[in-house]
């Protein structure tokens, strides 16, 4: 039982005993010529105390009902809220979808020599020294190992290492174990883009094999080279931060930041096929 019922039950008991007692005195009063005044007397503050009483009550009930309205005015509020907040989530949703879709459509506009399957991404596994994801569709969309996997801009996510039925495995560009062929965009010089170790938790790769006087400027664009025709050339893998020494001090090396957000990616595209392009 609540408080405020423990209360309203109680100064109902006190009421009831009051309302006794007055009936009492009022009964000896019109019984007895003795009596009246004395009645009188004992019954005035015991009438006042009664309308107090009475009155309290009145105000209790008053505010309970209040209270219940307001409790229940508060859920409705709360129901409201949580209607809106899913509907600016599914708006988000929509625009970010529609977004994507306007990416792909241009994607494929450009890039008609990508032959392109779409797959969700349904975990990611990424620690201090790998960085995988599993995806939704796997060889019966014919995607094989060491098939490219893309965002819908465009940008390079990673290689397939392993392909199931139904899903397949993808090493991140991230990943230590990555390595693919490179260029850069404006010299055209040839690079190799590896995974590092220090450099993962970082969200970062390095571009090697850049020799000693390296024609390269921070945010120089790096993209796939396609040297051996193993993956697509001109898929954007990232742009330069900084060049600095390798750790044998024998070469220069480039700090690579991704141009795909390896860490928040819902959706890819496997480059199922593509045509080589001289």
């Amino acid at each position: 039982m609540k408080q405020t019922d423990k209360f309203a039950i109680m100064l109902l008991s006190i009421a009831a005993a009051i309302a006794v007692l007055l009936s009492i005195m009022t009964y000896l009063s019109t019984n007895s010529s003795i009596l009246p005044d004395i009645a009188g007397v004992i019954a005035t503050p015991f009438r006042s105390v009664s309308s107090t009483i009475t009155n309290t009550i009145d105000g209790c009930l008053a505010y309970m009902s209040d209270f219940d309205a307001l409790k229940e005015e508060n859920e409705r509020l709360k129901l409201q809220i949580a209607e809106m907040e899913e509907e600016v989530r599914q708006a988000k949703a929509d625009s970010d979808e529609n977004a994507r879709l306007r990416d792909l459509a241009e994607l494929r506009e450009q890039r008609r020599d990508l032959h392109l399957e779409s797959a969700r991404v349904l975990e990611q596994d990424a620690s201090n020294w790998s960085s995988m994801l599993t995806i939704s569709k796997g060889t019966s969309q014919d995607i094989e190992t060491g098939d490219c996997v893309i965002t819908e801009a465009g940008y390079l996510v990673g290689v397939v290492t392993e392909a199931g039925l139904n899903w397949a495995t993808v090493r991140t560009i991230l990943d230590s174990s990555s390595s693919i062929g490179a260029m850069i965009f404006r010299s055209g010089a040839s690079a190799l883009a590896q995974g590092d170790f220090a450099l993962m938790s970082e969200g970062r790769l390095t571009l090697s094999y850049l020799g000693t006087t390296p024609d390269l400027v921070s945010g120089d664009l790096v993209m796939t080279s396609g040297l051996g025709g193993y993956y697509p050339s001109q898929v954007v893998i990232g742009s330069v931060e900084e060049v600095r020494a390798s750790d044998d001090g024998l070469d220069q090396v480039a700090v690579v930041r991704p141009s795909a957000d390896i860490e928040s990616l819902t959706q890819v595209f496997v480059v199922t096929s593509f045509d080589i392009v001289e």
